[in-house]
């Protein structure tokens, strides 16, 4: 068997960083963990080419080549997913599919033609597909209930993969999360309960990283890297003693819940194994809105006093903010400028909340009737369902703050503080440990990384209206935090993927308030028929 594996493309994002990746001579991001992750559990005497169109096309010797075409993606690569099924059928070729997006909306590939659903988590229903294909089928949809264990699952085919092309690699940890978060389809998707690997599996896939020549940043795609508090700290001793035995190859990024603030050894064990970064999933600086969305980890102890912590213990912070929740209370989109801006936070997600499919957040929308489309998780898009107060105001709220947070000087100016911050870590009482740990931390640099870094200090420098602000912070790091100097520039250079970004976004949103007003205005005249979704969107809002 053939097997083309087709990754679909993700539109311009907060995460796509394309200014700045390409501007060291990489493609993308990140690699597609999901789908070298499923080449692994199929048979290993099938044949498999692998093509991320976010690095290159689809050509027609690949299309030739295959006997079946594989996709896998999220609701974000709707687009170029439904395009690229309908590209392997007007081939006539075999398709099967599955994914966050598939099994989320199964009945949107139905309508694709799509031959294979293998849905929810591929150790369960990989094989029940195996099976079909024995048996000749042609045909099937395969789901299972049960959440597998996770540590039979083989390593990941990083061999399929242009190395050379991504930002940083991908690897897995766990699965699932604790908490319940209403809007949060992660818990719909992998349970309450978090699966864990084994340190041997991790450390198997770290050694064929360095196997195939991978150096520098790792992605634990885990969207809870501490929801399992009983493994993680073994796990992590491990993690530090595979570092150590192997001259800290990499370091890691990750995404972990604020209360890893409460926890000082699991800090420090993170520390010391080299985990340089974090994301936060903050939401919204509202207790109240917390509170309903049902995120009471996050009002458990004070949000700054947390986030001073964990920086202090030497992990650099990137947080998420949500806006649109029930009973919001005007000027949501300046508390949370105001909040990252007090908190130094250098890189912050800001979208309107999104009702995703499956979650609580959905059922309970859609039983009060104010669901109007599927959701889109980028920041380009608006509300997917009526708010309680007007959709103008959440609108001009998030455009004008997502404008403010990436202002160069605004933003430049969150970042020197945040590393000035960081700076101050000490990660371990032996001080020649810490000191050699202190290097391992610094930025690496190759000669693209080196002129690329150039090009931008001529152009924060030099070109952009913000040089003034820009020096005086690098001197403030120079004489303050020299060893910091690498990361701030480093971060500083986002920039030049923020400005043009927070362009788009302020045009799309404008573009769709006004097409979303417009046919509201046009729903109104008596001789037109209301459709379902817009008739609730009136309805509600008569009566609010």
């Amino acid at each position: 068997m053939r097997v083309l594996l087709i990754y679909p493309i993700f539109p311009t994002s907060f995460w796509s960083f394309e200014k700045a990746v390409q501007g060291i001579g990489k493609k993308a991001f990140m690699p597609p963990l999901s789908l070298i992750t499923v080449a692994a559990l199929l048979p290993q005497d099938w044949k498999f080419r692998l093509r991320d169109r976010n690095i290159e096309a689809v050509t027609e010797e690949d299309w030739e080549w295959a006997d079946m075409v594989m996709l896998s993606g999220m609701l974000a690569q709707k687009e170029d997913f439904l395009g690229q099924i309908a590209e392997a059928k007007a081939r006539g070729k075999k398709v099967a599919v599955g994914g966050p997006y598939a099994t989320s909306l199964p009945n949107d590939f139905h309508e694709a033609g799509v031959d294979y659903l293998v849905l929810d988590e591929g150790e369960n229903t990989i094989p029940l597909f195996l099976e079909a294909l024995e048996n000749d089928e042609n045909s099937g949809i395969f789901r299972s209930s049960e959440k597998p264990e996770v540590t039979g699952t083989p390593v990941p085919r990083y061999d399929l993969l242009d190395m050379d092309a991504y930002f940083l690699m991908a690897i897995q940890y766990s699965r699932g999360c604790p908490f319940r978060c209403e809007f949060c389809d992660i818990i719909v998707l992998y349970g309450r309960k978090p699966r864990t690997k084994v340190a041997g599996q991790v450390n198997a896939e770290l050694d064929r990283l360095m196997e195939l020549g991978w150096r520098g940043g790792i992605f634990f795609v885990d969207d809870n890297f501490i929801g399992n508090k009983r493994t993680v700290k073994p796990f992590l001793r491990d993690l530090i003693k595979w570092q150590e035995d192997n001259g800290y190859p990499f370091s890691f990024t990750t995404e972990a819940s604020i209360d890893m603030a409460g926890d000082d050894e699991l800090l420090e064990l993170m520390g010391l194994a080299k985990f340089s970064t974090v994301f936060i999933g903050i939401e919204t600086p509202d207790t109240d809105s917390l509170a309903l969305t049902l995120k009471h980890q996050n009002n458990r102890k004070p949000m700054n006093e947390s986030l001073e912590k964990i920086a202090k213990s030497g992990l650099r912070i990137m947080a998420g903010f949500i806006i649109g929740f029930d009973d919001e209370k005007k000027g949501a989109g300046q508390r949370v400028y105001e909040f990252a801006n007090e908190n130094a936070i250098p890189g912050v997600t800001f979208s309107m909340l999104q009702a995703l499919p499956g979650t609580a957040l959905w059922d309970r929308l859609k039983e009060e009737g104010r669901l109007l489309d599927d959701a889109n998780l980028n920041q380009t898009t608006l509300l997917n369902f009526v708010p309680t107060r007007p959709v103008e105001d959440i609108a001009e709220e998030y455009v004008k703050a997502f404008w403010d947070l990436y202002d160069p000087k605004n933003y430049l100016g969150r970042v020197y503080r945040h590393f000035r911050m960081v700076g101050t870590a000490k990660v371990h009482s032996d001080p020649e440990l810490r000191k050699r740990l202190a290097n391992q931390h610094k930025t690496d640099f190759d000669v693209k990384g080196i002129l690329f870094g150039l090009k931008m200090l001529w152009k924060l420098g030099f070109l952009r209206s913000s040089r003034f602000v820009f020096w005086k912070y690098l001197y403030g790091m120079f004489k303050h935090n020299r060893g910091g100097i690498g990361n701030f520039l480093s971060f500083a250079a986002f920039i030049e993927h923020f400005l043009p970004y927070r362009k788009l976004v302020k045009k799309e949103i404008q573009e769709q308030l006004e097409r979303r007003m417009a046919a509201k205005a046009d729903m109104l005249e008596p001789d037109l028929e209301l459709t379902e979704e817009l008739a609730s969107d009136i309805k509600w809002h008569k009566a609010s």
